[in-house]
């Protein structure tokens, strides 16, 4: 298959030496400007964009580089967002980097028994399974003791990271967030462009073509799965630090939604497209609710999706990188 002989390539190409790309002067811009960032624009606001980047790029995982469309992906935020908030409000030492670890795990340990259950089926049949369960959550979510129902969990206690730094300041909390997002970013990247990314890549674009080749595509997408329920669940413990509040919103079906138009408008598929996406869509929020139109940003953010869709169904970075693509084919000719 064509991704799988291109992955051949690069694995022969590896020895040649490595040159600074335009793709990596981007990264490394976009990097400077997020360690600059909180000195110039709010820290818990910049921080609200990564989290969800964060959320928007653990779905993009799953839906643009495997094709599974997962309606449940909620489910996998709040489970870290409550495990993350019960520990750290129950046991006020606890560093606030165990309490992330935890409820990183709870997420890994909900997405394995979720893809153990959904991962057989494709198309609307994966959709309603992964929604059907992820509303058996927020109900469980509901009646769960330690989650203290339909009031969450407030005040949860930021702590200090390892004894030393103090995460009550939003400047220092900040970098802490950054350092997650980017780590997180790095592993997706890794990921993807790895062997086992490749193999993603061709069971999306025909999986009994891969079957036929000797893959067993369902061990696959389970692990690509567990892998991106565990990135959302690492997102909503990060929220529930940022915050310091664990609620039932982080569990419903519209987050599950709001998480699918992020990505769409970013570029599904594309490792950027989930980080313009909340950009975006976060942006737009904040503004909107501060002008008179604020009863009107879900219907407003509605008609953008449609004309952006309508527009460019790859996304604004998918766009791009056609634009990019058509460009230099123009110039080799």
């Amino acid at each position: 298959m064509a991704v799988l002989q291109q992955d051949h390539q690069t694995a022969r190409a590896g020895s040649a030496p490595r040159r600074i790309t335009p793709l990596g002067v981007l990264y490394l811009v976009l990097f400077l400007l997020g360690l600059l960032a909180p000195w110039v624009a709010y820290p818990v606001f910049l921080m609200k964009i990564l989290y969800f980047a964060l959320f928007a790029s653990a779905f993009n995982l799953l839906l643009g580089f495997v094709g599974l469309l997962s309606f449940g992906h909620a489910a996998f935020l709040a489970t870290g967002a409550y495990i993350t908030g019960f520990l750290l409000a129950e046991y006020p030492g606890l560093s606030p980097a165990l309490g992330i670890v935890a409820g990183t795990l709870g997420a890994v340990v909900l997405g394995t028994l979720f893809g153990a259950l959904a991962i057989r089926r494709q198309g609307i049949y994966f959709a309603m399974i992964t929604l059907a369960l992820a509303q058996m959550m927020f109900f469980f979510f509901i009646q769960a003791p330690f989650t203290h129902g339909e009031d969450g969990l407030h005040g949860v206690p930021r702590g200090e990271l390892f004894g030393v730094f103090d995460l009550a300041n939003n400047h220092t909390l900040y970098y802490f967030v950054f350092a997650i997002f980017v780590a997180a970013f790095a592993l997706i990247r890794r990921v993807v462009h790895s062997p086992f990314g490749q193999v993603l890549k061709a069971i999306r674009e025909n999986e009994p073509r891969a079957i036929s080749l000797g893959y067993h595509t369902d061990a696959y997408k389970l692990v690509a799965f567990v892998l991106s329920a565990g990135l959302a669940g690492l997102a909503g413990a990060t929220k529930t630090l940022v915050f310091q509040l664990a609620s039932l919103g982080d569990a419903s079906w519209h987050m599950s939604g709001e998480v699918i138009l992020m990505t769409l408008l970013g570029g599904v598929g594309t490792l950027l497209g989930p980080l313009v996406g909340s950009g975006l869509v976060i942006g737009l929020q904040h503004q909107l609710a501060q002008s008179a139109l604020g009863d009107w940003v879900s219907v407003i953010l509605g008609a953008i999706f449609v004309v952006c869709v309508l527009s460019f169904r790859s996304g604004i970075i998918g766009e791009c990188q056609r634009w990019i693509a058509r460009r230099q084919q123009r110039e080799e000719k």
